[in-house]
């Protein structure tokens, strides 16, 4: 759950940053794909958490489902801009993405000591 009390701050913080440099139409994409982004890495790190001292053809099989819904992620975004660019402008909308995906995907690491 570390994932979540550092994903839940990031995502304000790059949202801020967003609307600083884009405005308030850089709210909702900033929010929602930095919740997704902050979700997928919960996810990700609780399926790959109880298999950390198991053989490594198993850790690997969890960590590729992480990787597949970081993956469903990218396809959500090209969804988003495509059906609704009014309210899903491209830059706002992958910045809030991968400007929490990134941090949170560096920190995991140290996140599943």
């Amino acid at each position: 759950m570390r994932v979540l009390w550092l994903g839940v701050p990031l995502t304000i913080a790059v949202t801020a940053i967003l609307v600083l440099a884009y405005g308030n139409a850089a709210i909702i994409p900033g929010l929602a794909f930095g919740g997704l982004a902050t979700a997928i890495q919960v996810a990700a790190v609780m399926a790959v958490q109880p298999v950390m001292k198991a053989p490594l053809r198993e850790m690997m099989v969890r960590w590729g489902w992480g990787m597949g819904l970081r993956l469903l992620g990218v396809v959500l975004f090209a969804v988003a801009v495509l059906i609704r660019p009014d309210i899903f402008p491209p830059l706002p909308t992958a910045f809030g993405y991968v400007g929490v995906l990134i941090p949170l995907l560096f920190l995991e690491t140290r996140l599943l000591r």
